[in-house]
């Protein structure tokens, strides 16, 4: 059963955050400025917004005051962000240095009274590396991406979608088990998407820990009980494991969203007929036929079933089931002529029918086989 393709979006919604911070009369000039950019969104206030607060950090006393550098953090990190074509002409190692001037700043401590302010620049950063990362991403350097979304996860570690960033490019190259642990991290709050649910699952199954991803899927199921790919995904599972018992309670509602799907048909049939639930079994076969009449698989289970029933049932209604399994599995030889197990259920049919004629039929057809 074929589960959503996810493919992480090359842009996000960045960070928004309120201009809007409190100042004092040395300041006004810088706060005027950030406001008239938000307002005209003109780069050219941002540049006078530098320029005044430059202007206010001259001497040793200047750098000392921490009000004064939360500013210059402000207006920096918000060129950083904003002018990302560098219309402004800062040198290259800009950004570098307003990184290690957000770093500086944050060790103060009287850094917990411009909380806001630093938040505001932190998120102003993290923007810029996540942009970075969508470059490399787009160029196919996943290495790059990751160090830069490391760097990104520094400044904004409670956005929880950079750790899906990191899980897509370590998945990417390969790194199965850093992304594993990655979106185990993702996973671990409630609101979780089922892009990411579902990614998860698939790398663990992946680096063939089939236990962790029926986890994630089930925990996904609980959050989001109505997403259908997720159902698809846990049933896929259960279905090649053989656990027809805990299939089968997914059954219904499998059933009731891809009601016209041949393949789910056909998967909740072969759980009944496990499960010894004969007409269940039999229906669903047939409907899966309905669908889909070339494929082989429901054909050959449905005569298998009636054979069963056949050997298990006593008077007409044996050789009833046992000319039905006749039936269908000369439909099954129809499909796939050179299927040998077919073949030699025919076999066996034939024989309890005694029909020597198509025994000797089968016999030539299964020599010819063999003898290839």
């Amino acid at each position: 059963m074929a589960g959503r393709k996810v493919i992480l979006p090359l842009l996000i919604f960045l960070f928004t955050a309120s201009l809007a911070f409190g100042q004092t009369e040395v300041l006004k000039s810088v706060v005027n400025n950030l406001a008239f950019y938000k307002q005209k969104k003109d780069v050219k206030y941002l540049a006078s917004a530098k320029k005044s607060v430059d202007s206010l950090i001259t001497t040793h006393k200047d750098s000392a005051d921490v009000e004064k550098n939360v500013y210059k953090a402000v207006v920096y990190s918000s060129i950083a962000y904003i002018d990302s074509l560098n219309k402004l002409k800062q040198p290259a190692n800009f950004f570098e240095q307003t990184c290690k001037h957000v770093d500086k700043l944050s060790t103060n401590r009287k850094i917990y009274k411009y909380q806001a302010e630093m938040d505001y620049s932190k998120r102003c950063l993290a923007n810029v590396y996540l942009r970075q990362g969508f470059a490399y991403m787009r160029m196919s350097d996943y290495n790059n991406a990751i160090m830069v979304f490391q760097k990104a996860k520094k400044y904004a570690p409670d956005f929880k979608e950079i750790n899906a960033y990191i899980a897509y490019s370590n998945n990417k190259l390969g790194n199965l088990v850093d992304a594993s642990k990655y979106y185990t991290d993702l996973l671990k709050t409630d609101s979780t998407k089922a892009e990411y649910i579902e990614a998860a699952s698939n790398t663990y199954k992946a680096i063939g820990d089939t236990a962790k991803a029926l986890q994630v899927l089930q925990r996904g199921r609980r959050h989001l009980p109505a997403d259908k790919f997720l159902l698809l995904d846990v049933a896929n599972i259960y279905n090649n494991k053989r656990d027809y018992r805990s299939l089968e309670p997914l059954l219904p509602q499998l059933l009731d969203e891809n009601a016209n799907n041949e393949q789910i048909a056909f998967i909740a049939a072969n759980c009944y007929d496990h499960l010894n639930e004969f007409d269940k079994a039999e229906s669903l076969y047939l409907r899966a036929i309905e669908l889909n009449s070339s494929i082989y698989e429901p054909v050959y289970n449905l005569g298998i079933l009636y054979f069963k029933q056949g050997i298990l049932k006593h008077g007409d209604d044996s050789t009833k089931n046992i000319t039905r399994a006749g039936q269908w599995l000369e439909k099954a030889n129809e499909i796939s002529p050179n299927d040998v197990k077919c073949l030699q259920l025919l076999q066996l049919v034939y024989t309890k029918t005694g029909n020597h004629d198509q025994i000797d039929r089968i016999n030539s057809k299964l020599k010819l086989l063999t003898n290839q």
